[in-house]
């Protein structure tokens, strides 16, 4: 959804990387740049003038020009402000103290109500719940069933007295579905509600007197994250008509450009809730703002990538791989199958990638990476025998022949996954010996020569990967770590480091926005489920 805006940002911050002092027109360049990239992702004039206003402001202050690195510094600003238009802090579910909570879903036809409404339920199922769906949208043509394929889906009991299609009465459903929530004891209920093409008001009559019928603990106002400016004029439309508590946003792995999720917030007052990523029912979560801030200046995700690890990792699986590489035994293919089931569960492998730090620029490999390959390497794996799989030393020529034709592969990539995993076997042995996390390049290289993950499909034309590992060099002439072999350039070097020293120069940057401390505390790597380093 942020591509767009993430690349104009990244490109505006690189021109300040190296800089030890902001001159005024240096700020004013950067501002306008934000203001263009702001106003190109559809975000409101309203909120961009309010936010370019903010930042420039600060940018000018004495935050920026005492600052030893004044780029990092505003790079940081514009971080914070980002954060504080997409909600400050995140809002949770504000669940009644007398059960059952309940939850009306508000919002134009097509926004993805019917569907969210399967995916809140899945998700509070996951948090231990028991949520009911409400189909008390009875005008749109088969949005009961709808509902009720989605309910199933998501392991949710469903309530439709009626057949809909026009026909019923939807503030009498809802009423007659507190009853049956206590009865059944429900200790949530969504109510789903019928939507219209425009804004009128038999519309909002009919959602004021839902709400007025079952008085809701949360109204949750779902909208499209793809129709850009008229999202402002939407939320405020159903602000005034049915006061709304939070915002949820539907379709937000769309490629248009997100200006929605940038403007409500802001305009309305209420905060970001929830977010739809996919069509999956597992592609829901709960809205963070300075995650999605971190996200959009390409700063990663790292916090919401251990939160999936906690959830599918089984810590027994976990801990009996980390005993066993402790003991020194080798990683087989049974462990690989094991931990590709827990992969797969997290969901997608390109989500997961945009989630670490810096991938941006990485963004057409990601593109050109077809998930497949994932079913691929477990269809060559699975048609092993289970002998083969704890001795893989076994599979002479003969036997690869036959797991290429039980996998419907060629024998050129059952012997790629074969290199790669023997790389990973080599880390393991590693971290076996105490000798902690070997540097992994990327994602494995073409011909299967690039380490990565073990026994992962390799991903094109990756740091670290390569037609065929690492580029020989002629043996007893090693270059020392860090130093050209031009004489000019290391006398160069030298001063430049002198420089630094004396606080005259600038720290070196790595990466776009050089790795900034925002002011978060660091993420405990400690914190990782046991054996997840390994995996």
């Amino acid at each position: 959804m942020f591509n767009s805006l993430s690349d104009r940002l990244t490109t505006t911050f690189k021109n300040l990387r190296g800089k030890g002092r902001l001159t005024e027109a240096d700020v004013d360049q950067t501002i306008r740049e934000i203001r263009r990239a702001l106003l190109d992702a559809d975000v409101a004039l309203p909120v961009v003038k309010a936010f370019t206003g903010r930042v420039r402001e600060r940018a000018l202050s004495a935050e920026v020009s005492q600052a030893l690195n004044p780029g990092q510094q505003v790079v940081k600003i514009v971080n914070a402000e980002l954060v504080e238009i997409l909600g400050g802090q995140t809002r949770r579910i504000e669940f009644a103290k007398r059960p059952p909570t309940v939850i009306m879903l508000a919002g134009l036809q097509g926004a993805g109500k019917t569907t969210l409404a399967g995916k809140l339920a899945h998700w509070l199922r996951s948090e231990g719940h028991r949520p009911m769906l409400v189909a008390a949208d009875l005008q749109r043509p088969n949005a009961v069933n709808q509902l009720q394929i989605v309910g199933e889906r998501a392991g949710a009991f469903v309530y439709a007295p009626e057949p809909g299609n026009g026909v019923g009465d939807p503030v009498q459903v809802a009423t007659d579905a507190m009853d049956v929530a206590r009865s059944k004891l429900h200790d949530v209920v969504i109510v789903d509600t019928a939507g219209r093409l425009g804004i009128d008001e038999e519309l909002m009559q009919q959602a004021r007197d839902i709400r007025d019928a079952v008085n809701p603990d949360e109204i949750l106002f779902v909208i499209d994250a793809m129709i850009g400016q008229d999202a402002v004029a939407t939320a405020q439309a159903f602000d005034e008509g049915v006061d709304f508590t939070g915002v949820v946003l539907s379709k937000l792995d769309g490629d248009s450009r997100g200006g929605a999720a940038l403007s409500v917030a802001q305009v309305t007052g209420k905060p970001i809730m929830f977010a739809s990523t996919g069509e999956g029912m597992k592609d829901f979560e709960q809205f963070h703002p300075d995650r999605m801030a971190d996200r959009i200046l390409d700063m990663g995700d790292i916090l919401t990538l251990i939160e999936q690890a906690e959830k599918n990792f089984d810590q027994k699986e976990a801990e009996k791989l980390a005993k066993k590489v402790e003991s020194g035994e080798d990683f087989d293919l049974n462990d690989f199958l094991t931990q590709m089931a827990a992969l797969k569960k997290m969901g997608s492998l390109k989500k997961m990638l945009t989630m670490m730090p810096g991938m941006s620029q990485y963004k057409e490999q990601l593109e050109a990476f077809d998930e497949r390959e994932i079913d691929r390497v477990e269809a060559i794996v699975r048609s092993m025998t289970p002998h083969e799989r704890a001795n893989p030393r076994l599979l002479n020529g003969s036997r690869r022949a036959r797991i290429a034709k039980g996998a419907g592969t060629t024998v050129t990539q059952v012997n790629q996954l074969m290199e790669r995993f023997t790389q990973a076997q080599k880390m393991m042995r590693q971290m076996g010996r105490g000798s902690g996390m070997p540097g992994m390049p990327g994602m494995g290289g073409r011909g299967g020569q690039g380490g990565g993950m073990p026994g992962m499909p390799a991903m094109p034309s990756m740091p670290g990967g390569g037609s065929g590992g690492a580029s020989k060099r002629k043996k007893g002439k090693k270059k020392p770590a860090g130093k050209s072999g031009n004489p000019a350039k290391r006398a160069q070097e030298a001063k430049e480091a002198q420089l630094r020293r004396e606080g005259r120069l600038p720290e070196k940057q790595g990466a776009a926005f050089g790795g900034i401390d925002l002011g978060e505390e660091e993420i405990d790597l400690s914190k990782l489920p046991k054996g997840f380093g390994g995996f």
